[in-house]
């Protein structure tokens, strides 16, 4: 696990900022704390921080670069199958070069890239991206794993391109910093910045499972080597109990290969389903697993460590619980904030930042259960969606009452305005069509919602043709009632653009790599081949993963509600951050001064806060100082 940052200069002109290559490798210091070294000649320079993962020797060091000097390599994540790769294709090869010289992944892939070329990505099993220089042809590739776990953003010109792990290591390369107000609309739409796009105009996300190649003339190709299909042909192929006996080989198996490591190892454990999975899974091929989960000492509610601990007793596992006070909260939010490099709005990244620091202080590799939800239909949405699809008379009556649920008190805050929440916008969602609905289930706050926020200058920024079709692209797998278009969506939108980015960003400001088993590739493929009645079924979500696993976990962790990592912020606004909120990010006069939103709505929303009905707010407020405090590091 890693960090990488480059430049190419395609045009003499452009050759100046490739002295910059030092100050955008040290940006990422924290993705690498091990090492970190650069390359450079007259057109390219390349960069790279690295964490010690596998084969911890100073000869794994990268740039990496061949024995005859011409290919150069930088490379971000693991390839978990890589030995095996290098034995079907590679013995002619170190037969030539008497031998390798590490017993790193990132050997093996220099080497595949070299005699193989792009058709080599598809044969890779791991999270990446990467960067591979042919010096003699000037011919550069860049990829990105099928999922989109590891980030790669880039700028290009016909003078450059640019790229990097992370935009605060792009922005030394002296790239123009313009906000998109597209996509500053999408932010706070959805709290987060769907990709390939960004909140700054031309940089841009490689998009997951795809590679690029450039040369000295420019980009010269852009293209997919990997596609998450839907395979109605599979659906009548197992019976669910053999479709249960398949899940729980694919997953073994994809658990067994991320526990390959050189260094300390362990796993998140909530106590959901998923990672409760995880952790029984990995429990089978390592003797005694280190777990961590933190808990809420100040609230109740959101509290699951029991559930976790119920686990970590059935497997005698090493756990390790984080109790921690509201106080503990508070005191890294401003490390949230500082690291994060562009708005992102998912408040839970607090709750993983905080599981990753303390984690760190023990293993440098965690397993987590990440994906399961969006791959097997986990989230409350998807119950609403099929509740929807299935039309009944409790639905018409919950439709028919959207006016009363307008007037209930709505937060995620407690259990009871929580429902009045979920009932709200299922009677809003149930009024539309299958995309709409999708998006606005999708989203925090509606378009109209958005518009109110901005002021007119930043409203007549918006394409609003171009904001629609875009759109239009993200939902364009919602066509027909197979449900697996829901979670294809979700795979494509929610997945890269915010789940995988908290993840990513969270666990590197802390140094620790994050393997999530039910991103692999294989279990992905094999989900959906599986028909709607395997994954939901009545009110039970994840139906065949709750099931498959049923007699390996405690019989607690079943039909309990779901919280995941949300973090009690309507008392922090109302109180300890309350004058950073509305004596600083949005006080009247720098509003006013700014020009982005409306001068008013700070009052607005500080109204609404106190109010008896705070619906919203406490995520618009949130995503509000995610952006403010980011546009006052760029901007000011």
């Amino acid at each position: 696990m890693c960090g990488i940052t480059g430049y190419y200069a395609f045009k003499t002109n452009a050759a100046s900022n490739l002295t910059k290559i030092t100050q955008s490798t040290e940006k990422l210091v924290l993705r690498g704390p091990d090492h970190g070294d650069v390359f450079s000649d007259s057109k390219v320079a390349l960069g790279h921080r690295r964490l010690s993962i596998i084969d911890t020797s100073t000869g794994a060091c990268q740039p990496m670069t061949d024995v005859t000097g011409n290919y150069i390599l930088i490379f971000n994540g693991e390839i978990f199958n890589y030995k095996q790769l290098s034995e079907q294709y590679l013995n002619k090869t170190w037969e030539r070069i008497n031998g390798p010289k590490t017993s790193s992944d990132t050997e093996v892939l220099l080497y595949l890239l070299i005699e193989y070329g792009v058709d080599s990505i598809e044969w890779l099993e791991g999270f990446f991206a990467f960067s591979f220089y042919n010096k003699s042809t000037g011919q550069m590739i860049l990829a990105r794993d099928r999922f989109g776990k590891k980030p790669l953003l880039y700028y290009a010109t016909e003078d450059c391109l640019a790229f990097s792990s992370e935009m605060k290591a792009l922005l030394e390369w002296n790239i123009p910093k313009e906000i998109n107000y597209n996509t500053l609309h999408q932010y706070f739409q959805l709290n987060y910045i769907p990709q390939p796009q960004s909140i700054l105009k031309g940089v841009l996300k490689l998009m997951p499972a795809h590679y690029m190649i450039c040369g000295p003339e420019g980009i010269e190709t852009y293209k997919a080597y990997y596609e998450i299909k839907i395979h109605k042909e599979g659906y009548d192929k197992y019976t669910y109990e053999e479709a249960q006996k398949q899940l729980i080989e694919k997953m073994d198996w994809a658990v067994q290969e991320r526990l390959i490591s050189d260094v300390p190892l362990g796993a998140f454990l909530s106590g959901g389903i998923d990672s409760s999975v995880i952790v029984a899974l990995a429990s089978r091929h390592t003797k005694q697993l280190n777990t961590f989960s933190i808990g809420y000492k100040d609230n109740p509610f959101f509290d699951e460590t029991k559930y976790a601990q119920a686990v970590a007793k059935k497997y005698n596992t090493s756990h390790t619980v984080f109790s921690l006070s509201t106080n503990d909260f508070l005191e890294h939010v401003y490390d949230v904030l500082d690291y994060l490099d562009e708005p992102f709005a998912d408040s839970s990244a607090l709750a993983l930042y905080i599981l990753s620091h303390h984690t760190r202080k023990h293993v440098t590799v965690a397993l987590s259960g990440d994906g399961g939800d969006e791959v097997f239909s986990g989230y409350n949405k998807h119950a609403a969606e099929r509740k929807v699809r299935q039309r009944s008379l409790t639905n018409s009556i919950v439709s028919s009452l959207l006016p009363v649920w307008e007037m209930m008190p709505r937060s995620r805050n407690s259990k009871i305005t929580d429902l009045f929440r979920q009932l709200h916008r299922f009677a809003e969602g149930s009024k539309l069509s299958i995309r709409e609905r999708y998006w606005r289930w999708a989203s925090i706050n509606t378009e109209q919602q958005v518009d109110n926020l901005l002021s007119d200058k930043s409203i007549s920024k918006i394409d609003r043709q171009a904001l629609n079709h875009e759109k239009h692209v993200l939902l364009k797998d919602l066509n027909t009632d197979d449900f697996n278009e829901v979670l294809l969506t979700d795979m494509k939108l929610v997945l890269p653009g915010d789940m995988l980015v908290k993840v990513d960003m969270m666990s590197m400001a802390n140094s620790i790599e994050v393997r999530s088993p039910f991103l692999d590739h294989k279990v992905v493929d094999f989900a959906f081949s599986l028909p709607e009645a395997y994954k939901i079924d009545g009110s039970m979500k994840k139906r065949i993963v709750q099931d498959a696993f049923r007699s390996m976990l405690p019989e607690e962790i079943y039909n309990r509600p779901k919280h995941g990592f949300n973090v009690p912020l309507q008392d922090w606004f109302k109180n300890e951050l309350s004058s950073l909120i509305f004596d600083d990010l949005l006080k009247r006069e720098f509003l006013e001064e700014q020009g982005i939103f409306k001068p008013e709505i700070g009052t607005i929303l500080k109204n609404k806060l106190h109010s008896s009905n705070p619906g919203e707010s406490v995520a618009t407020i949130w995503a509000l100082i995610v952006f403010q405090y980011w546009y006052k590091k760029y901007f000011i």
